[in-house]
């Protein structure tokens, strides 16, 4: 939700920023593991209980995210590689924070990192449903509870000490968008039976069968007209 009406909107007012941090030789993939860099030290305070030191690093973390990808467009590097990159680093800044979340709660209840752990697997889920159906040619954008809603719902949990509420709240309302990419690709699938896989994908059981096709109508057997033996000849008068 905020992803897809607000992301674009943010993106374009920063642009001059990306346009400056370019100029002054920042790449792009330097700013992506300058982030994974704040989500470390910024899982490393919440883990020792500094919440609200933690909430801040938390927006910064979100900063080197939203600026990345002006920086590469100016640099003229954007493209599968930097996108690719952007993507496992931003997985692996999630589960970071998450488990610095279920550090922290180790001392509140036993069951308490349990649901931090709840909230990381379900978002992993949410975010392999959009891989995985984008590589078969399918959309699985959209949702409650996407990245960006995720980090603000942290955040709030952070800055007021209320972690256990908002992650309840978070693990729900991510799986609910799990159910809904689930069901959005699954219709498109179904509307698409009998189409052309995918390049590389395979069925269901991971075995790529050959397919029979039978000879074309139009070809036919023809007769074998045998030679007639030499030194024989039609009887007269027989036809």
């Amino acid at each position: 939700m905020l992803d897809g009406r607000w992301r674009a909107k943010v993106e374009r007012r920063l642009d001059p920023v990306g346009r400056g941090l370019h100029r002054a030789g920042i790449s792009a993939d330097g700013l992506t593991i300058a982030g994974l860099v704040i989500a470390i030290a910024t899982a490393l305070l919440i883990a020792n209980g500094n919440l609200l030191l933690g909430a801040i690093g938390l927006v910064l973390t979100g900063l080197p995210d939203v600026l990345d990808g002006s920086v590469a467009r100016y640099s003229g590097k954007a493209g599968p590689r930097g996108a690719f990159f952007d993507s496992v680093v931003d997985r692996v800044s999630d589960a970071v924070l998450l488990i610095g979340v279920a550090w922290h709660l180790t001392s509140e209840s036993p069951g308490a990192p349990v649901l931090a752990m709840a909230v990381l697997g379900a978002s992993m889920l949410v975010s392999y449903e959009r891989a995985k159906a984008e590589s078969l040619g399918f959309s699985a954008r959209g949702g409650f509870m996407e990245r960006a809603e995720r980090m603000v719902l942290l955040g709030v949990g952070l800055a007021f000490d209320v972690l256990v509420p908002v992650l309840w709240v978070m693990l729900a309302l991510t799986m609910l968008t799990a159910v809904h990419r689930f069901v959005m690709v699954w219709r498109q699938a179904s509307s698409s039976t009998g189409a052309a896989p995918a390049p590389g994908s395979r069925g269901r059981d991971d075995r790529s069968e050959s397919p029979i096709t039978d000879p074309p109508t139009t070809e036919r057997r023809q007769r074998v007209r045998r030679p007639r033996p030499r030194g024989l000849s039609r009887v007269p008068g027989r036809r």
